[in-house]
């Protein structure tokens, strides 16, 4: 297909063909990624700009490194050494930045939408790091890629989500995104993490785990994210590891081939024991390695030289 969009900000954009050209092109890079030199001049003369509102180790470092390897320069800006601490708009910022002609400028914001209005107002493209509880889109399309990459597709699987769904943008864009590529999504937790009407998104709702992981060929555990609660949602973290915790003993509900995934950081032994987050069949650490050809394969579709049939150049 021919890539016509200049941004992505979220999967509920994407159709079932977009899904499956930038999996497709990041499986392309992941040869690279393989390389004794992981680098090629896909990007040579192109700058991405790093824009973070909120602390992140992982993304933005998966960014910098996907660009890198394309050869394009990179700028990291972060709010503390932003202009937005002198009173200045977050439009004015960017627009400024643009003014710098930048391919690509990677967003995250703590304010839900921040993306998509600033993808409206700057002509170069726009990436969605994450913008606060709604969505994650690379995040969703590297797990996706591991999900393909083990099972060999996507449709007809059943993939349980267990945890903090409330607050978990990885949730919802992976929600989006799975049921869109034909998956069957059930999602579990404690009644306070679960967002009210959260089956009009097409997925099942439990709230014991035992019965949303039995038989599941994907278990995707989440982290509790206590920064975005307000209240103590559940009595205590003994007490969430023993209802919705998964160690081995409950892993033996899925079915044996089952992987285990977590988009990080984890808290072991809360929503994860180690001995599941370090087995065989965690596919934790293998995430991590196909953000990175994930994230090239979006700096290449927006900015790069692609082709019709997605071939990598």
């Amino acid at each position: 297909m021919i890539w016509r969009r200049k941004d992505v900000v979220g999967l509920a954009d994407l159709s079932v063909e977009e899904i499956t050209t930038i999996l497709d092109t990041a499986n392309s890079f992941k040869e690279v990624n393989q390389r004794e030199r992981k680098k090629v001049p896909t990007l040579r003369g192109k700058t991405v700009v790093n824009l973070f509102y909120e602390p992140s180790t992982r993304t933005r470092t998966s960014f910098e490194i996907a660009a890198k390897r394309l050869s394009a320069d990179t700028v990291n800006f972060s709010a503390s050494s932003s202009s937005i601490g002198k009173g200045e708009t977050l439009l004015d910022t960017v627009r400024n930045i643009e003014a710098m002609h930048p391919a690509i400028i990677v967003v995250r914001h703590p304010n839900a939408g921040t993306p998509h209005l600033l993808a409206r107002r700057v002509k170069i493209g726009v990436i969605n790091a994450g913008d606060g509880a709604h969505e994650h889109p690379s995040q969703a399309l590297l797990d996706m890629l591991m999900i393909r990459d083990v099972k060999g597709r996507i449709d007809g699987l059943t993939v349980a989500i267990v945890g903090d769904i409330v607050h978990s943008r990885v949730a919802r864009s992976n929600i989006i995104g799975l049921t869109r590529m034909g998956a069957k999504v059930r999602v579990a937790g404690p009644a306070t993490l679960l967002p009210a009407e959260i089956e009009r998104y097409g997925v099942e709702s439990y709230y014991n785990m035992d019965e949303a992981i039995e038989g599941a060929d994907v278990i995707m555990m989440l982290r509790i994210q206590l920064e975005r609660q307000r209240d103590a949602l559940f009595p205590s973290k003994r007490e969430y590891a023993r209802f919705f915790g998964l160690n081995n003993e409950r892993l033996a509900r899925a079915k044996p081939d089952a992987i285990i995934m977590h988009p990080g950081p984890m808290n072991r032994g809360v929503e994860i024991a180690s001995e599941v987050a370090d087995s065989t069949r965690s596919k934790i650490l293998d995430q991590v390695s196909n953000g990175v050809a994930i994230r090239m394969a979006l700096l290449y579709l927006l900015a790069g030289p692609y082709g019709d049939d997605g071939e990598v150049a």
